[in-house]
């Protein structure tokens, strides 16, 4: 026995009756306790890498969780500001009625806003495509603009010697080389910028854009004859309640009061509750992802704490067999080393929530500044409660099978010539308790998660990997051992060592492929929506798209396109936006929608009339409509959409639109190429739908070899001179936008990816420890036999390769099938397989397989033999 385990036997010893050595009984609970007390006196060593494990899984679920809610609090805390009220009621396409605006006004102070997009040109013809935001005198009610030079917002929008002011985004003046007191021409109309727009209160609520901001008066808006018929603007009309009565419950009064009030208005209604809606969903969806990431980390690091609880029952051997020999029973002895582990776990945990917590002060310290977000930091005990139940289920789960063996180590481990062969697998008991916390785990990331679809995918996936893995480890191991023997010494002794019992093949191939499979998907995430983007869009998409067309100028339109662009193809559609009101006659609010589509009930969405079937789609089930119809009004759906929402040809939904509500039975279902960025509608009504609606007209253009800058700026040039209130946005221009906004989110997608990857590195080297002592037995019986420090590294290198080159290609194949999952099913996108950026992944882990395998045989060999024969 170690001398080290001397104080902790004879402990045991006094705790235990005379009578004992008859029969085994339990300790009592403080003397399990008072044993484990006294073991973790000698610290923490070889539990370094199980701390570190569940330290990084725990601060990445708090911590995400904690900035998110602090972005949830923000948003909230700032709600009013965002808005610009307490409420809103918005309404596209027209105006609120002096009587729809009665009802607003005799609930509180009302600002209107107006908001579209239009082209901003240069006196030299230069144009660009901007967010036209036209306010009235009463905006902000709540907050402040701020403006460069700092004159009062009246002088900025005044109507100033007949011509108007604006104050725009600084990125519109550095585009044209512009400075206060320059003109540029919106719609009819030359207005003056006065002031460059620093800080908009109430831009969070409006969504993100596609170009600059460029703020006018409601007076330039109208004077500029950008207002026609079905123009595609959004009139927004916020109430702010008087002081006095502004409580939560007041607010939730008036939004219902006013839906009662003005019910045929077809308001779309936000409150301060909820002021950043798409916004609050983008950061739950995020927040979702980066706690699976978390999670990926906790199941890995779980490998590196079931290595180390195991290697930890290893070394205890003489002791657990000590603490038997004296009568404990092997329920004891696992309790009181679970009472050690379970010590340490809180340990682990403890660090992680600390760091986690903090991360939330961090940000708002370090970015909050800059970030364009509010963040509220603070401790939140839900979210931290959440981190540490994941950090304590992930410990106990990985931790109870290992240690369940310690039940059964015989009294005979005392002995060298170990008489009585050590058990593999844990009694029943063990391996039921650690089923159960596993499933807990599991229910756990389900029940907590914002899209629980997605986690179940993700738990099933990641069990499944784990399996996987687990069975690849034990064909390797079968394999080496039916494999023919090489003739070369190195490679028989790697093959040896890659199948013996305590072989580390298990341990590498999971820790290793874990975090190799998320790292391959990612990559391979990644190069499919880049080589969408700049690949594959640009070839197929149309070169512009000619936004709120008039009727009335819809041929002179298409004429001066057949002029200055001869050749090129322009088609054009009617256009209107609409809401759901009902489906199958039930209101919006009782209909039960995938989660994934639910978003296509909430605002507005793009829809138009046809005789024909669109380009870029093909009826999939039902019959499209003879020419001229004039029955009952028929939609044609988008078939997964249609399928989402759960109709069927022949029923009926009701869609308002202009304020009107227009009832239409489900003709067909089509299917949709979407890639194609060709002109295409989810529902597409019969011509008889909107006889006599105003409305305007959607046009793509494109040129026959996808068209050079020179062609598009020209014609752009050209078209928006002649047709000022035409909305021409450039598709390479929003392409670039959206690839920039992608490499930001991959590049936190890889930050967040990396603490999983940190994970795996953690746990290998852990493993690759655990072995420690094992490999210190071989090297010694080798070099005293005779081998050299050279052929010994020879050997191990080549095992290490074996199994990181196995792993790898597992990683590499179920990976690439992950991504494939994702873009064709959740993405809807083209896979592309990126060979470079997944054999660069697999690479990698082969090298870091290889080189943690040799750091820690590099120590090994330099051990001498004598020290360790003299104990042998």
């Amino acid at each position: 026995m170690a001398s080290s385990d001397l104080p902790h036997a004879e402990e045991a010893r006094r705790a235990v009756p005379k009578h004992a050595a008859r029969r085994s009984r339990s300790f009592a609970p403080n003397v399990i306790f008072r044993l484990a007390a006294r073991e973790l006196r000698a610290g923490v060593q070889g539990f370094v890498v199980f701390l570190l494990c569940l330290a990084l899984g725990v601060a990445a679920i708090a911590g995400v969780g904690s900035l998110a809610r602090g972005l949830t609090e923000g948003l909230a805390r700032e709600g009013r500001t965002i808005l610009g009220g307490d409420a809103a009621f918005a309404l596209l396409h027209r105006e609120a009625t002096p009587e729809e605006r009665a009802v607003l006004t005799a609930k509180g102070q009302v600002a209107e806003v107006a908001t579209l997009r239009a082209m901003a040109r240069t006196a030299g013809g230069d144009a660009a495509l901007v967010e036209l935001k036209a306010v009235d005198g009463g905006w902000p009610m709540v907050g402040q603009a701020a403006l460069e030079p700092a004159v009062p917002l009246s002088d900025a929008l005044a109507n100033r010697d007949g011509r108007f002011g604006a104050a725009v985004d600084p990125a519109l003046l550095a585009r044209f080389g512009l400075k206060p007191g320059d003109r540029l021409s919106v719609g009819s109309i030359e207005v003056e910028l006065r002031a460059s727009l620093t800080r908009e209160p109430d831009r969070l609520s409006e969504g993100v854009g596609f170009g600059p901001r460029m703020l006018v008066s409601n007076e330039a808006l109208k004077a500029s004859g950008l207002i026609q018929p079905g123009s595609l603007v959004r009139w927004s009309y916020r109430v702010a309640l008087p002081a006095a009565a502004s409580d939560d419950a007041a607010v939730r009064r008036l939004v219902a009061d006013v839906e009662r009030e003005a019910k045929d208005a077809g308001f779309n209604a936000t409150s301060r509750f909820n002021a950043a809606p798409q916004l609050e969903r983008n950061v739950g969806r995020f927040t979702q992802f980066l706690t699976i990431v978390g999670l990926a980390a906790l199941v890995v690091g779980g490998v590196g704490v079931a290595n180390a609880v195991a290697a930890f029952v290893e070394r205890k051997r003489d002791t657990i067999a000590t603490l038997k020999s004296l009568g404990a029973s092997g329920g004891t002895v696992f309790l009181i080393h679970l009472v050690e582990v379970s010590a340490l776990g809180a340990l682990g945990v403890a660090i992680g929530l600390a760091i986690g917590a903090a991360l939330p002060f961090a940000a708002a310290g370090v970015i909050g500044s800059v970030l364009p977000l509010p963040i509220e930091p603070a401790l939140y005990p839900r979210e931290l409660g959440l981190a540490l139940a994941y950090g304590a289920l992930t410990a106990l789960a990985f931790a109870v099978w290992p240690l369940g063996r310690a039940h059964d180590v015989p009294v005979a481990a005392l002995f060298r010539d170990q008489v009585a062969p050590e058990r593999r697998f844990p009694r029943p008991a063990y391996a039921i308790a650690t089923f159960a916390l596993a499933a807990a785990l599991c229910g756990l990331a389900v029940y907590a998660a914002y899209d629980r679809r997605i986690a179940t995918v993700f738990v099933v996936a990641a069990a499944g990997t784990f399996v996987a893995l687990r069975v690849v480890a034990w064909g390797i191991m079968r394999l080496a051992a039916r494999a023919p023997k090489p003739r070369a010494t190195e490679l028989r002794l790697a093959l040896a060592n890659v199948h013996r019992p305590g072989a580390l093949t298990p341990s590498v191939v999971l820790s290793l492929g874990l975090g190799l499979v998320l790292l391959v998907t990612l990559t391979l995430i990644d190069s499919s929506i880049r080589r969408q983007l700049t690949n594959e869009l640009p070839t197929k998409a149309p070169s512009f798209f000619f936004l709120d067309i008039p009727s009335a100028e819809r041929d002179a339109f298409a004429a001066l396109i057949r002029d200055k662009a001869p050749g090129a193809t322009l088609e054009s559609v009617p256009m209107l936006r609409g809401s759901f009101s009902s489906i199958k006659g039930k209101a919006i609010d009782e209909v039960s929608v995938d989660p994934e589509y639910r978003w296509a009930l909430r605002g507005d969405r793009g829809v138009t009339f046809a005789d024909d079937v669109p380009e870029g789609s093909r009826v999939a089930e039902g019959e499209w409509w003879a020419p001229g119809h004039t029955g009952d009004v028929l939609v044609s759906f988008d078939q997964r959409l249609g399928k989402a929402l759960g109709l069927s040809v022949g029923d009926e939904i009701s869609v308002n639109v202009l304020g009107r509500d227009i009832h239409a039975k489900v003709a067909n279902f089509r299917e949709i190429a979407w890639e194609t960025l060709g002109i295409n509608f989810f529902m597409v009504f019969s011509p008889n739908a909107f006889a006599g609606a105003p409305y305007m007209n959607l046009a793509t253009l494109s040129f026959p070899d996808g068209g050079t800058d020179a062609q598009e700026f020209a014609l752009m040039r050209e078209a928006t001179r002649a047709f000022p209130a035409i909305t021409a946005i450039r598709v390479k221009d929003a392409l670039t936008s959206i690839t920039t906004v992608v490499e930001n989110l991959a590049f936190a997608i890889r930050v967040a990816s990396g603490v999983t990857l940190l994970a795996s590195v953690l746990v290998l080297a852990g493993a690759l420890a655990a072995g420690h002592r094992r490999r210190v037995y071989e090297a010694v019986i080798l070099k005293t036999l005779g081998a050299t420090r050279g052929r010994l590294i020879r050997a191990f290198a080549a095992e290490y390769a074996l199994l990181g080159l196995v792993t790898a290609g597992f990683g590499l194949a179920v990976g690439s099938l992950a991504a494939w999952g994702v873009t064709t099913e959740i993405m809807k996108i083209e896979f592309a397989f990126d060979p470079l950026g997944a054999g660069a992944a697999a690479l990698a882990a082969l090298v870091v397989t290889i080189a943690l395998g040799l750091i820690g045989t590099w120590r090994v060999l330099g051990e001498k033999p004598a020290r360790h024969l003299r104990n042998l």
